[in-house]
């Protein structure tokens, strides 16, 4: 049941649940990377290889977004609330398994459930935000939401480099799954309370054919790229073709399964151009935005020597900025649409240029302060992309299909996450050894790739622009007849 606007008391449980799925989301997303800073001293622990070390962090990212699709479908027939309190605790259990882990098996294990629980939360999320927000009112949950995103993506090095510094770099890393746990079952106490009910409807299939299909496509696409770096030669390469097939094979499947029943993913949500090229544009920027942290971070600790808390200080501002101008752009998105997008990665794209330009004249120990600004102005330009063009994207979804509509938007922001990682990281790791450590060197030139992904995802929010622009004098046009 939708709790209705207007009144104090419905008002008041739509914050509550929109708190308590904020809170789930950015515990999830906060665990993409915060564990990135643990890493040696997980190593040192519990001895584990550089190949173990690399699946206990790509292990997370991969089932999550194996699932997402699947888990999103399934909260819309099923109740997002039943598989959002499950998904949550089944992510407290793994982080509770994660913090008492031996052995390298045993974390590599935790992580892999733990990625996947998430994959089943965040959808449920976006969809609950459908069905209690209504149009306009969407624009400030989805803001929320957007800081969320941009926040738990940024302060994990932060917060890890804290958590470690509290208790000791050898036993510390325990304490960056264990803080979960509490969390986690505060949110599905409150969240029994208050998110809205499921009222059943028709019982209908989850399609495991079409589950079978998509979750293979994406494993196989996801793999090369997650494993880049570990997995020498060009063969790996030969399993995104493989992925195309299979996923070419689910389209194939979900047309003819439509004919007499409710597919996995309703394919004519790609015939709205706002589901398209939003689905198209978060992909792009996730790509050029995750992968940004990714190589200042190595550049932080191993190039300058920066601790794990330093290095999370130094991109607090990309944080700040974020979390501010997402909450402005979530309630400015229903007044100028589209082109506040494009105002954002124009942002972004002159404050990667910005960090480019001072670490040229700052290219030593200074590099984090000689950035701030630059990283600032990239963090503002962060929250009016990531806001506006998930609302913009889900503006026409129906409500019943919300969760696998979200599912969907979030499957190709992990795609984009891991290509971007493995595209960034190829041209860094190159050329640190073309320079035999030039660390400002290397760290230049993936930023350009980085620029690229902006670059193309802001060609993407042009085209959108136009078309719509088109659109609009048609029917004007055709009004005026």
């Amino acid at each position: 049941m939708r709790p209705r606007s207007g009144g104090r008391t419905g008002d008041r449980q739509r914050n509550l649940a929109l708190a308590v799925g904020l809170i789930a989301a950015f515990m999830t997303l906060l665990d993409v990377s915060i564990v990135n800073v643990a890493v040696p001293s997980i190593q040192r622990a519990l001895k584990a290889s550089p190949s173990e070390l690399q699946w206990v962090l790509s292990g997370y990212a991969l089932t999550f977004g194996l699932v997402l699709v699947a888990a999103g479908r399934f909260g819309d027939i099923r109740g997002r609330r039943n598989v959002f309190i499950a998904g949550l605790a089944l992510f407290t259990l793994a982080s509770a398994a994660a913090g008492l882990a031996t052995s390298p098996e045993w974390l590599i294990i935790a992580r892999l459930i733990q990625g996947a629980a998430a994959g089943i939360v965040n959808p449920q999320v976006v969809g609950m935000i459908e069905q209690m927000f209504q149009g306009p009112e969407r624009g400030r949950p989805f803001g929320l939401l957007g800081s969320v995103i941009g926040i738990s993506t940024a302060v994990g090095p932060l917060l890890g480099g804290l958590l470690i510094a509290l208790i000791g770099t050898h036993e510390g890393w325990r304490l960056v799954f264990f803080v979960n746990v509490p969390v986690g079952i505060a949110a599905i106490v409150f969240g029994w309370r208050v998110l809205p009910a499921h009222r059943p409807g028709p019982r209908q299939s989850l399609d495991p054919v079409a589950v079978l299909l998509l979750g293979i496509g994406v494993t196989l696409l996801l793999l090369p790229l997650i494993e880049e770096r570990q997995w020498q030669g060009w063969l790996k390469w030969l399993l995104v073709p493989a992925a195309g097939l299979v996923l070419a094979g689910f389209v194939h499947w979900e047309r003819r399964y439509r004919r007499r029943g409710e597919p996995l993913f309703d394919l004519a949500l790609f015939r709205h151009r706002s589901y398209t090229l939003g689905c198209l544009l978060a992909l792009l920027f996730f790509a050029g935005f995750t992968a940004l942290f990714f190589v200042f971070t190595l550049f932080l600790q191993n190039g300058l020597r920066y601790s794990a808390l330093a290095a999370g200080i130094s991109v607090t501002p990309f944080a700040l900025g974020s979390a501010l101008s997402a909450i402005l752009g979530g309630r400015l998105v229903n007044r100028y649409g589209r082109p506040l997008v494009a105002i954002g990665l124009v942002l972004v794209a002159i404050g990667v240029v910005g960090i480019m330009v001072a670490l040229h004249f700052v290219p030593g120990r200074g590099a984090p302060y000689a950035t701030a600004i630059p990283i600032l102005l990239a963090g503002v330009g962060s929250g009016l992309v990531i806001t506006p063009n998930q609302t913009l994207t889900l503006a026409e979804v129906p409500v019943e299909r919300g969760g696998s509509a979200a599912g969907m938007l979030q499957t190709g922001q992990r795609i984009g996450s891991a290509a971007g990682i493995a595209g960034v990281g190829t041209v860094f790791f190159s050329a640190l050894a073309a320079t035999h450590g030039g660390w400002s060197r290397a760290f230049r030139d993936a930023l350009l790739i980085t620029l690229g992904f902006v670059l193309i995802a802001l060609a993407a929010a042009v085209v959108d622009i136009l078309a719509g622009r088109r659109e609009a004098r048609r029917h004007a046009a055709g009004a005026g007849r």
